[in-house]
C-alpha cells in the first residue's frame, strides 16, 4: 500500500523547512544566554554536520505524534530538533576513522574529512549536548515535569542501553575485540539494530505522546508503534544497501558485507527481509488501531520508511 502521496509529502515538507529553520536559530553564530563565546570553527562543523540534508524523518515523528493529541507548536519543533541534533552527533561520530571510517555523508565530505577528526569529535559532542539543553530549556515546554521526561527518554534511548550501547555490539560484531568476525544469530542482530537505529526512532514518537500529554495507554500505543517503525526503517536500510548505488544514497553501500556482519537481509534473504517489512507495517498499523483516522499521516510514515529509495 502506498501512502497518500500529496498530503503525506506536503506534511513532511513543511516540516522539514520549519526545522531546518530552527536548526539554523539553534547553530548561529552569536553566544545565547550563559555562554561565553561560540568557537567559529566548530560552529562551522556542526553546521556541516546539520544542515542542508536530510528528511528530517525523525523531528517529522516528533510533531506529528504531538499533533494526534492535539499538541502543536514550537514545543514540539523544538523537541523534534533535539533529537535531529542528537541523532547528527552520532552520524559524524559513527563516520569517524576509528568506528565506519567514512568519506561521504549525504552525498558531501564527512565532518573529520571536511575539517578535521578532532573537530569532528568536539562537533558531535556539541551537537549532543546541545540536544538536552534544547529539551531542558522553558521554551520547549512549561512543564518541567514534562521537560525531565524528555530528557529522560533521549538519554536512555541514546546512551549505553540505546544507540550507544547498539554501537559497541555493531564493533564487536566486526571481531574488534576477537578473531574475525563475530556470527551474531536473528536474535542478535535485531537486539543490535533496535538499540543501534530503532531506539531513538522510537523516543521521536514518544517524545511527541510525552508534549501531548498522552495517557498510559496511548503512551503505549505510540511507543509500540515507534519500535515497529525503527524496525523497518533499518531492515529496509539494509535491503537499500543491497539493492542502491552509493550515489543515489550519498554514502557507501556494501560497509556489513565488507566487514562480515550479517544483517536480517542476510539471515532472511532479500525477498525474506521485503516480507519482514511488510509484516512491521502491520504490526504499526495494529498499535495505531485506537488512534482511528486521525492517525492517518503516521500509518503513512512506516510506508513511507519501507517504500523509500534513498
Amino acid at each position: 500500500m502506498t501512502p497518500s502521496t500529496s498530503t503525506f509529502s506536503a506534511r513532511l515538507n513543511a516540516a522539514a523547512k520549519l526545522v531546518e529553520a530552527n536548526l539554523e536559530a539553534l547553530l548561529a553564530d552569536n553566544a545565547r544566554h550563559g555562554e561565553i563565546a561560540r568557537p567559529a570553527r566548530l560552529m562551522a562543523a556542526m553546521r556541516h554536520a546539520v544542515l542542508g540534508g536530510g528528511k528530517r524523518l525523525r523531528p517529522f515523528l516528533t510533531i506529528e505524534a504531538a499533533r494526534l493529541f492535539g499538541f502543536e507548536g514550537q514545543g514540539a519543533l523544538r523537541a523534534g530538533s533535539a533529537v535531529e541534533l542528537l541523532h547528527c552527533y552520532s552520524l559524524v561520530h559513527d563516520d569517524l576513522p576509528s568506528m565506519d571510517d567514512d568519506d561521504l555523508r549525504r552525498g558531501r565530505p564527512t565532518v573529520h574529512r571536511a575539517y578535521d577528526e578532532a573537530t569532528a569529535i568536539l562537533a558531535g559532542d556539541a551537537l549532543q549536548t546541545l540536544a538536552f539543553e534544547v529539551l531542558a530549556d522553558a521554551e520547549t515546554d512549561a512543564d518541567p515535569a514534562v521537560r525531565a521526561d524528555l530528557v529522560l527518554g533521549l538519554a536512555r534511548a541514546a546512551g549505553l542501553g540505546g544507540m550507544v550501547g547498539g554501537q559497541m555490539l555493531d564493533l564487536s560484531a566486526e571481531g574488534r575485540y576477537g578473531d574475525g568476525a563475530v556470527s551474531m544469530g536473528e536474535a542478535g542482530v535485531r537486539q543490535l539494530q533496535m538499540m543501534k537505529t530503532g531506539a531513538i526512532l522510537a523516543f521521536s514518537v514518544e517524545a511527541g505522546a510525552i508534549l501531548g500529554r498522552a495517557d498510559a495507554g496511548a503512551r503505549r500505543s505510540l511507543v509500540e508503534y515507534g519500535r515497529a517503525l525503527g524496525a523497518a526503517f533499518q531492515v529496509a536500510d539494509d535491503i537499500l544497501d543491497r539493492e542502491a548505488s552509493a550515489e543515489a544514497l550519498g554514502k557507501r553501500t556494501g560497509k556489513d558485507q565488507e566487514k562480515g556482519k550479517a544483517t536480517l537481509v542476510d539471515l532472511l534473504g532479500l525477498e525474506g527481509a521485503k516480507g519482514e517489512c511488510r509484516q512491521l507495517v502491520e504490526r504499526a498499523d495494529a498499535a495505531l488501531g485506537g488512534f482511528g483516522d486521525r492517525a492517518r499521516i503516521l500509518r503513512d510514515a512506516v510506508r513511507f520508511v519501507v517504500e523509500r529509495e534513498v
